[in-house]
């Protein structure tokens, strides 16, 4: 078995319309161990996103195989696969994905409902505590800036301890100086955790701070690089 915590092979994702193909990835091969910081770029429509949720087993390749933590996600039924995510996996997204209907807290707090955990309202205020906004528990998503979105949304990704944090463009919706503190936020809480985090980014200063940087065109692999040292180590 595997010691890596993701791994894709001759992962290829295809969307077709009548008679017309579109092929989105085509034999992507990634590898990442555990405790990696990895980013991936390239530009828009370059597969990117589509690689992201396949990786995480939001969607299901034309063909490939993904194994997230030695699992193998294209031989689980739907169900299946939202239990391993809910056991190993944390996310960010660029449009925070709160649910409007709940606080602050109750929000952070679903992750650990849906694995039957108890008592996890202490759990889920230390984790806004960590992101600043303890004293906005009671709050609702509509209430909270898009820097406070995003600070539940990263309380919420680290709320089940995950082995694997994705990231998809997590300061794209928000101004220079919040997204500053936003990256610095996620870092932090990454290495605190010992998570892997793979983040897809347009933004190559922030790919920089990762320790390696995998850049897609046309839905395949045209760089795979390691980051300076002395660079990562700045984050």
């Amino acid at each position: 078995m595997t010691t890596s915590i993701l791994e894709t092979q001759a992962l290829t994702k295809i969307y077709r319309s009548g008679d017309k193909t579109l092929t989105v990835l085509d034999n992507v091969n990634v590898t990442i161990q555990p405790g990696d910081t990895c980013a991936i770029v390239g530009p828009s429509g370059s597969g990117k996103t589509t690689l992201l949720g396949l990786c995480a087993g939001l969607d299901r390749a034309s063909s490939g195989s993904v194994f997230l933590n030695g699992v193998r996600l294209d031989e689980l039924t739907e169900d299946q696969r939202a239990e391993v995510r809910n056991q190993y996996v944390g996310f960010i997204f660029q449009s925070f994905n709160l649910m409007p209907s709940l606080t602050a807290l109750e929000n952070v707090m679903v992750p650990l409902e849906l694995r039957g955990e108890k008592n996890v309202g202490k759990r889920a205020l230390a984790l806004l505590e960590k992101v600043g906004l303890a004293e906005r528990k009671n709050h609702y998503p509509a209430q909270l800036s898009g820097g406070e979105q995003q600070r539940v949304s990263i309380a919420r990704a680290f709320s089940n301890q995950p082995k694997i944090l994705f990231a998809d463009e997590p300061t794209g919706n928000l101004d220079e100086e919040t997204g500053s503190h936003i990256e610095k936020l996620i870092f932090d809480l990454n290495k605190e955790a010992s998570t892997t985090l793979v983040m897809v980014t347009h933004d190559m200063e922030l790919a920089h701070k990762t320790q390696r940087i995998i850049q897609i065109k046309g839905g395949k692999i045209v760089q795979e690089r390691l980051v300076n040292e002395s660079v990562s180590a700045r984050r």
